[in-house]
């Protein structure tokens, strides 16, 4: 299925937020989510069905000083 991600066509093969992360590269990394402009909890993400065309944004915390 073909999803936005941080406005980004990508086209990917999971039917869940964790799934989906895994698969684009962010599997085991401290990052916010939301799909469709709702925060998803890391706790929500394996729970979370996404459906073609969903938009999900991905947020890394940056360290800085």
């Amino acid at each position: 299925m073909t999803l936005l991600l941080n406005g980004a066509p990508q086209t990917v093969a999971a039917k869940t937020l964790a799934e989906a992360l895994a698969e684009l590269g962010f599997g085991g990394r401290i990052v916010a989510t939301a799909v469709n402009g709702d925060f998803v909890p890391a706790r929500k993400r394996a729970e979370t069905h996404l459906s073609e065309g969903d938009r999900i944004e991905v947020v890394a915390p940056m360290q800085g000083g």
